[in-house]
């Protein structure tokens, strides 16, 4: 119980409200489809609220855990390998074998019955730990003077791994997954003791390629991509009231419930876009739905909570003595960062849509309790951290 006085309220008032917001407005943004479904108008509302339990339970776990136990190799190996290398892989074989397992063009979920599985959210946790593990044992040989190929003979290891988790996760195919996984790694390795010259090479090359993949793309419009629902994405973004009635109809539709809220919206429950017109409006349209119920001044609450967190663990970071609790802390606020901006951006039409959730807000499990964890870890390193400068 000593340990809960030193827990960080600055963290855990903003996620329990978001938590709360959530429920809310799940239930608010689903029950009319749900009813036009034949299914209970709370079926959603009864599995957010277990999901936003069961988030709190694995937060107050994970926050209660000896702070030793995540800087052992053996755990990270189990969240690394068991938890997200394997399922993913199993996941490729199962799309390739059965395509019509595939749910929107993808292989993204493990059906468990009573839980759909989502090993990419797992990843980006993984990452964050492998990572941070990594370049803290490595920290004293890579601040000594060094080449670029002595730097690269260290931290090829977990670019390889990096780079073979990011291919999977391609090949599922979820695009926004990937960028994730990838915006993760360059926040980590920029924060990370090796040499600021190699440290831009490398950032430097994966920026190159990426946008080289992407002028490459646009130019030649390769069949197999222009064939591919993900550049139809990408088509919509740039032309959504052209393609309104075929793939830009989502993000036309996200626009009508922005506009119609305007700045204090027309009132919880009185959305017009999720009655079918937003498909699945509970999920990666949620800011949808919260703009044109509650308006701008709605938004401002939703994504100003999510902001306070996310600007907390980068104070946390920068104040921190220990390198390992700085990367932690930088990389769980670049998930939290990462998945706002993208979610946000596919809604504002700046960016494609690419099926990222709002954090704590829309509907559904995997993100919910994997972000939840990794706030327990960073309660859990800050709280140790305050006990030993005491002593």
């Amino acid at each position: 119980m000593e340990k809960l006085r030193k827990i960080d309220l600055w963290i855990v008032i903003p996620y329990i409200l978001l938590l709360g917001i959530g429920v809310v407005m799940v239930y608010s943004a689903s029950f009319y489809n749900a009813m036009m479904n034949g299914g209970s108008s709370s079926q959603y509302l009864i599995k957010q609220g277990i999901f936003a339990v069961m988030g709190l339970i694995l937060c107050l776990l994970f926050f209660m855990l000896k702070e030793k136990l995540f800087k052992k190799q053996g755990f990270v190996v189990i969240f690394l390998g068991g938890l997200t290398i394997l399922p993913l892989g199993l996941l490729i074989v199962k799309g390739v074998i059965n395509p019509a397992s595939r749910i929107n063009g993808a292989s993204a979920w493990i059906n468990l019955k009573f839980f759909n599985y989502q090993p990419l959210e797992m990843a980006k946790l993984s990452l964050v730990l492998y990572l941070a593990l990594f370049l803290t044992n490595k920290q004293a040989k890579l601040m000594a003077k060094q080449t670029g190929k002595t730097v690269w003979k260290e931290i090829q290891q977990p670019v390889i791994t990096i780079m073979f988790m990011i291919g999977l996760v391609l090949f599922e195919p979820d695009m926004g997954g990937a960028a994730i996984l990838g915006f993760i790694t360059l926040i980590l390795i920029s924060a990370s003791t090796i040499p600021f010259k190699y440290i831009w090479r490398f950032n430097g090359g994966l920026v190159g390629l990426f946008t080289l993949a992407i002028v490459s793309i646009v130019k030649f419009q390769p069949s197999f991509i222009v064939k591919n629902y993900q550049y139809a994405r990408v088509l919509a973004m740039q032309h959504p009231f052209q393609l309104e009635r075929t793939s830009g109809a989502q993000l036309v539709n996200s626009f009508y419930a922005i506009s119609n809220g305007g700045i204090f919206g027309v009132g919880l429950g009185n959305s017009i876009q999720k009655r079918g017109y937003l498909p699945e409006p509970h999920t990666d349209f949620i800011l949808a739905i919260i703009s044109e119920e509650l308006g701008l001044v709605g938004d401002i609450v939703v994504l100003g909570l999510i902001f306070l967190i996310v600007s907390r663990m980068i104070l946390l970071g920068i104040r921190s003595k220990s390198n390992y609790n700085s990367l932690v802390y930088y990389g769980i606020a670049t998930m939290l960062l990462s998945q706002t901006i993208l979610n946000v951006g596919g809604l504002l039409g700046l960016v494609p849509l690419t099926g990222v959730t709002l954090p704590f807000i829309s509907y559904g499990g995997s993100s919910m309790l994997v972000l939840s964890m990794g706030l327990g870890i960073v309660l859990n390193l800050e709280a140790t951290a305050k006990f030993s400068k005491e002593k």
